[in-house]
């Protein structure tokens, strides 16, 4: 889904100026169609008729290379730099080694070991911080203090990255359900497939799954503005721990979202399990979110088609491991 890097406030112009056409024609020579998977087990256990939107098999694992693509082709610098928890890392790695240039990821140390070393396997230089000293935001300023010929990029704060995102939405909305589920961390891919919604015309409605001890984007659309939180949260979510979400994001998902449902630590992991049973799908915590909120909100979904957007499958071996057999 989602990743836990900082926001950044890239200007790069207003919404309405990003052709996502023009976008899903430059991105679709390289990512991968979403895998749409059922079954009737899922059915039964969820209480809808439900399909789940795979970007388990996007190049890099997730979501993510859909929108780090838009950015690195739309890009006119020669290096590219972001902070990331890992997703969004390895993608970005990935579409600046397509697009030719350098890039540098800036990582917590407490990251995933499966995580640093996939963003390094691509080519980027990755710069570890100890997060109880100081911020990755902070260390970003640094280096981009020194690297004048680079440009900081956003996991979700940005137009292109919405863009590059709502080529899942279309491509999700070639069969319309009456539901789109997807998992919210700083706002990126939800409001991604809001875009594609509103620029097809389609009338489906589009829910956010938030962990519950992360819920700060289901406060700051109740309050109406933004709210931040102090630090990151602990969820097992970790696409899902940004302090707020993006300003770009916010003003889309204000007007498109119908709603978010708060999930438990517990009913996430119900989820995880539940796709390993039922489906033999191998997703990480945050992937899971969609799901959980039909877990957690049944009446809501009962008899519904609802799409389900698993957004990413890198989680580390031995705490998948460990949830599967909680």
């Amino acid at each position: 889904m989602s990743d836990s890097s900082e926001s950044w406030d890239v200007d790069t112009g207003p919404v309405d100026t990003v052709d996502l056409d023009a976008v899903a024609r430059a991105l679709k020579p390289h990512v991968r169609r979403t895998t749409f998977l059922s079954s009737e087990a899922l059915d039964d256990a969820l209480g809808a008729r439900v399909r789940l939107a795979c970007e388990t098999f996007q190049h890099t694992g997730s979501f993510k290379y859909r929108a780090a693509l838009a950015v690195a082709l739309h890009s006119t610098a020669a290096h590219l730099l972001a902070a990331s928890s890992g997703n969004f890392g390895a993608a970005l790695a990935l579409a600046a080694k397509h697009a030719g240039k350098r890039c540098t990821i800036v990582m917590p140390e407490q990251s995933a070991r499966v995580k640093i070393e996939s963003v390094r396997s691509y080519g980027a230089t990755v710069e570890l911080v100890d997060t109880s000293r100081t911020t990755r935001l902070a260390r970003l300023e640094e280096l981009r203090k020194t690297l004048p010929d680079a440009q900081v990029v956003s996991a979700y704060d940005d137009h292109q990255v919405i863009a590059g995102n709502a080529t899942l939405g279309a491509e999700i909305l070639e069969d319309p359900p009456e539901y789109i589920v997807v998992p919210v961390g700083g706002g990126g891919l939800s409001s991604g497939i809001v875009r594609a919604r509103d620029h097809l015309g389609g009338m489906c409605q589009i829910v956010g799954a938030e962990p519950a001890l992360a819920n700060d984007a289901a406060r700051s659309l109740a309050a109406g503005v933004i709210c931040r939180d102090e630090h990151e949260s602990t969820t097992l979510c970790d696409g899902a721990r940004t302090l707020a979400l993006g300003q770009r994001n916010f003003a889309i998902l204000l007007r498109g979202l119908a709603g978010i449902v708060e999930v438990p630590e517990e009913t996430v992991v119900r989820a995880l399990q539940l796709l390993f049973h039922a489906i033999n799908l191998k997703v990480e915590p945050t992937g899971a979110l969609a799901v959980a909120a039909l877990l957690a909100a049944p009446a809501r979904f009962a008899h519904r088609r609802v799409t389900c957007v698993i957004s990413g499958g890198n989680v580390d071996p031995d705490l998948y491991a460990r949830l599967l057999t909680q």
